[in-house]
């Protein structure tokens, strides 16, 4: 349960400490005086938005801090795992929002990220506002209650993990429906890629080289004639007056001198050395001769064979030769996996079929707990709105098969089975039963929203819940009936907390807060402190009788806190 409260600099609250206790106790005050401020405030440490606006006007940042106490050691393992400190006798959980709108979280002085802050708060907390009333439209909701009573959670888990088993299935069948459908639909041009490519038989380097050959034929002529000059003066006519004549005649006169001229020795080697080199040019050069030629035959074959490879690359838009051979390979495995893509097929419809009928199995058991419950669920529900002023109630907990409209009989599974919950009431005679978000008034649907957290606090044992004026639309008798339920639950081992404007539900707490607001020069304020005895006569006067209050009004007050016998010692001063 929640021990103390702290919270600083928000909105109108610049410093409240406030003391808890077990049991069922209430929060009173005006309208506007900030009640809902301090729910606001709560909020924040179940990890709920946190907004820079509500940091009161000059300061830095807001805090919200509480203590809670814990009557097992069922969150050891919570704290364990996240490597937190624990004290079953006194948990710290602590929110900061600053002023650019960042916030910070911390259990027990540990900074923790938001989703664990949320995860502890949530099991310690629950806050019931007006506007929750409107969960009686939602499918979800009404779903989780009977979950809740069925106490199905081991058995929607397990059916949860098939049913991911059996979406992924679902989610590579398709896939593979998918593909098979689009390279059908292109299996002829497919086909006819892969012979084309196939034909043109194209080989790595082919057309570097070809370009290169052409090149060389179309200037045979020219290259032939630069050959053969520069054949010519290396090697003469007649073999005289040539290049390699003289430069052999040189080597010869200073080989003549080279033993009584040292330095020709040297010079004759060179020269020696660069005949040898020349005589080589002059044969390849001459080689070059003999295979140098213009064969028309070749050039046209050299021709259509480039004009084929840049029609290729042109048509595919491939670079080069060697990505038009990996589009080629691309294509052929393509059409390899069409000669299997039937067995895979039969393959992944089987697997979706056998994920199928283990996830409807799951669902079916889950959905025999829920009818179970639902029975538990009506007749507690009937119960306790007989109690609330509604002697002639039905109420039923419609279960059905979640089917396809356009596939009659065919049952769908969700996330949560295959059950469409649909809680159903008729609150007078002769009226037929219709879902409740349809026909339940306010004060109708404010019943039967306690009713259900009522009952869900029984089966969660949750130790703190809190109702911010779950009473609207009802008063007399009827409030008096809901405080009993809310003492009640807060007499079953939970601590219940209900803000209200009625003094029936007020005198029904065993410990009476007011919030107030207090108006200085510069600022205002908004205050919460425990009422004794004494001030909670006042209060709940004020509460009969307005902002006069009477004799009638305090023996009234007086009348109702002695009326209720659960009541705690108070305070007397």
């Amino acid at each position: 349960m929640i021990k103390e409260l702290s919270i600083r600099n928000y909105t109108l609250i610049e410093e409240l400490d406030i003391t808890f206790h077990a049991g069922f106790s209430v929060i009173t005050g005006e309208t506007g005086a900030g009640k809902s401020i301090i729910i606001g405030a709560v909020g924040l440490l179940l990890g709920q938005r946190a907004d820079a606006k509500a940091i009161k006007e000059g300061k830095e940042k807001c805090v919200v801090e509480a203590h809670f106490a814990f009557e097992d050691d069922t969150k050891r393992s919570f704290f364990e795992a996240n490597d937190i400190e624990y004290d079953a006798g006194d948990c710290i959980i602590r929110r900061e929002v600053n002023i650019s709108g960042k916030s910070r979280a911390f259990i027990n002085d540990t900074p923790v990220p938001l989703s664990l802050l949320k995860e502890i708060g949530t099991s310690l907390m629950d806050i019931h506002s007006q506007h929750q009333n409107l969960l009686l439209n939602d499918e979800d909701f009404q779903i989780d209650v009977t979950d809740i009573i069925a106490q199905d959670a081991k058995a929607l888990e397990e059916y949860r993990q098939q049913y991911d088993i059996l979406c992924q299935e679902r989610r590579n069948l398709d896939r593979l429906e998918q593909t098979i459908n689009s390279t059908n639909a292109d299996i002829d041009y497919l086909r006819y890629q892969c012979e084309e490519l196939s034909a043109a038989a194209l080989k790595e380097g082919e057309q570097e080289e070809l370009e290169e050959e052409a090149s060389q034929m179309s200037h045979a002529e020219e290259i032939k004639t630069a050959l053969y000059n520069a054949d010519s003066i290396l090697q003469g006519e007649d073999g005289e007056g040539s290049i390699l004549s003289s430069l052999s005649d040189v080597y010869s006169h200073l080989s003549s001198i080279s033993n009584v001229l040292a330095s020709a020795q040297e010079l004759s080697q060179r020269c020696e050395s660069a005949l040898i080199e020349m005589q080589d040019v002059s044969h390849e050069i001459s080689s070059l001769l003999d295979n140098i030629s213009f064969d028309a035959d070749r050039m046209e074959y050299i021709n259509q064979r480039l004009d084929l490879i840049y029609s290729l690359e042109k048509k595919y838009k491939c670079d080069d030769i060697d990505a038009l051979n990996a589009l080629l390979t691309d294509i052929q495995t393509r059409l390899s996996a069409l000669e299997i893509s039937d067995l895979d097929l039969e393959n992944a419809r089987r697997k979706v079929a056998q994920a199928q009928t283990e996830a409807e199995k799951k669902a079916e058991d889950i959905s025999s707990m829920r009818m179970k419950a639902a029975r538990a669920i009506e007749e507690e529900m009937h119960t306790r709105l007989i109690q609330l002023g509604m002697p002639n109630v039905r109420f039923k907990v419609e279960i059905e098969d979640e089917t396809d409209a356009t596939h009659p009989g065919h049952v769908i599974l969700g996330k949560k089975g295959k059950d469409r919950v649909t809680f159903m009431l008729s609150a007078n005679k002769n009226i037929s039963l219709q879902p409740v978000s349809q026909i339940a008034s306010g004060g109708e649907t404010a019943r039967v929203m306690l009713s259900l957290k009522a009952m869900i606090g029984g089966a969660t044992k949750l130790p703190t819940i809190i109702f911010d004026e779950i009473d609207t639309g009802v008063s007399g008798a009827i409030a008096e009936k809901m405080g009993e339920i809310m003492a009640e639950m807060g007499n079953g081992g939970r601590q219940v907390i209900s803000i209200t404007h009625l003094p029936q539900i007020a005198a029904q707490g065993t410990h009476q807060y007011k919030v107030y607001k207090d108006d200085t020069l510069f600022t205002t304020c908004t205050h919460m402190r425990e009422l004794t005895t004494k001030e909670r006569i006042t209060e709940i006067a004020q509460m009969l009788s307005g902002a006069t209050i009477t004799s009638e009004a305090i023996s009234n007050a007086r009348s109702l806190l002695k009326g209720c016998s659960i009541n705690s010692p108070q305070k007397n001063n």
